[in-house]
């Protein structure tokens, strides 16, 4: 067992048995990844439903979350320094249930939208501060592999979100996938509630102060390498995302796999899941660099045959070789995540509430226009997605090579 953070004062007794946790952590995280994926079997009749003429507008299902999350990271950081990891978590849960009944609710896209936008900025609690909480008793690579623990639990969601959203509207409409999202969001509350003691003792609590958050975020964003890192997520997040917003058109209506789609979408993520597992295993021993390092130098290799292939085949290289390059991929973001989430965090421990909300946010914004500018090219082919990809990893290179030279100088 990894030894406490130095800025904290709690004993090992308060500390969750280390299954429990990632297994606490992993259901309150994956609320993020299950809201995206579970309703992307649904996208069409939600548009039929809200009479949605344009079907490019879809894409706007995830935008609106994510933006919603940009928001909600900016204030769950700084509020979970001030009043504790618990209540900040309880209290975006709690306006993420709100969001949830507004979506069911709708009958327009506008209000829909609105619902999404109130989700996304309450679920920004559990994911922002779920990370804050796990800075507070784990550092360096030990945090690193926890997180690549609750990372692994959490891919494990987008895998089999889309089939879960899938098997409830084979028994009822779309309203019901939301209602299922209430019911794990209730789930974890009470979890968290009864069994997670709180990590800030009130002695290290930082009240609400507009001028000392200025000071703090001055200071964040002076921090070149902690920017750098921002950036990177934000290029590697922006592709994640812009291949969420497309998957259902790319499966469903340009490789024609129907009913299947869920089975396509899980094989893709199978590798991001298995590798959480093995960086877990590796990281302490090689260095949170190096495994980033590779992971980025093999997914601009893998993007770049992608996108060759994409020119070779007229936008549409077979659906088998789309697989095999995916999973590559995919693995790749699997170890990306996790490894840079702690790299940025290291050197802020003494304001990690607020850093994890300004990395996030930032990182969610930038993700929000990449996927956007790309996103709008998309007319029926791989090939926006493969450049996307090619571009947010060399992007990524870039910054993770800027990022450390600053960190040793």
């Amino acid at each position: 067992m990894s030894e406490l953070n130095s800025g904290t004062h709690l004993s090992r007794r308060k500390r969750l048995p280390e299954k429990e946790l990632v297994a606490l952590f992993a259901l309150m995280m994956s609320l993020t990844a299950l809201s995206m994926d579970a309703m992307l079997p649904a996208f069409a009749q939600i548009a039929e439903s809200l009479a949605i003429v344009d079907y490019q507008q879809t894409q706007w299902f995830v935008s609106a979350m994510i933006l919603g999350m940009v928001f909600g990271e900016l204030l769950f950081g700084p509020l979970s320094d001030a009043i504790g990891r618990k209540k900040s978590i309880l209290l975006g849960i709690g306006v993420y249930v709100i969001g949830s009944i507004v979506a069911v609710l709708a009958s327009s896209i506008e209000v829909f939208l609105l619902g999404r936008l109130i989700q996304g900025f309450g679920v920004a609690g559990p994911k922002i501060v779920s990370r804050a909480l796990i800075r507070d008793l784990y550092k360096g690579a030990a945090m690193a592999r926890i997180m690549s623990f609750v990372m692994m639990v959490f891919l494990l969601v987008p895998m089999l979100a889309p089939s879960v959203g899938q098997l409830v509207m084979q028994v009822a409409d779309w309203r019901w996938i939301f209602a299922l999202l209430i019911v794990q969001a209730t789930i974890a509350a009470t979890w968290l509630l009864i069994r997670q003691p709180e990590t800030l003792s009130v002695a290290d609590r930082i009240p609400l102060n507009r001028k000392r958050l200025l000071i703090d975020v001055k200071m964040i964003v002076s921090r070149r390498e902690v920017m750098a890192f921002t950036v990177l997520l934000g290029a590697i997040f922006g592709a994640l995302m812009m291949y969420i917003s497309t998957a259902q058109s790319l499966f469903q209506d340009v490789y024609q796999t129907g009913d299947k789609f869920p089975l396509y979408f899980a094989v893709m993520a199978i590798g991001s899941s298995a590798i959480n597992f093995f960086n877990a295993k590796i990281v302490q021993r090689v260095g949170m660099l190096r495994c980033v390092m590779s992971a980025l130098s093999v997914l601009l290799t893998a993007s770049s045959v992608l996108l060759i292939s994409t020119l070779m085949f007229d936008g549409v290289p077979p659906l088998s070789w789309f697989m095999t390059l995916g999973i590559i991929m995919f693995a790749c973001f699997g170890m990306i995540f996790g490894n840079v989430n702690a790299m940025a965090m290291e050197p802020l421990g003494a304001v990690a509430g607020l850093a994890s909300s300004l990395i996030s946010s930032l990182s969610s914004l930038l993700a929000i226009i990449f996927a956007t500018l790309i996103g709008q090219f998309y007319f029926g082919t791989v090939t926006p997605l493969a450049s996307g990809f090619v571009i947010f990893s060399l992007l990524a290179l870039i910054m993770l090579l800027y990022g450390n030279r600053v960190q040793i100088r």
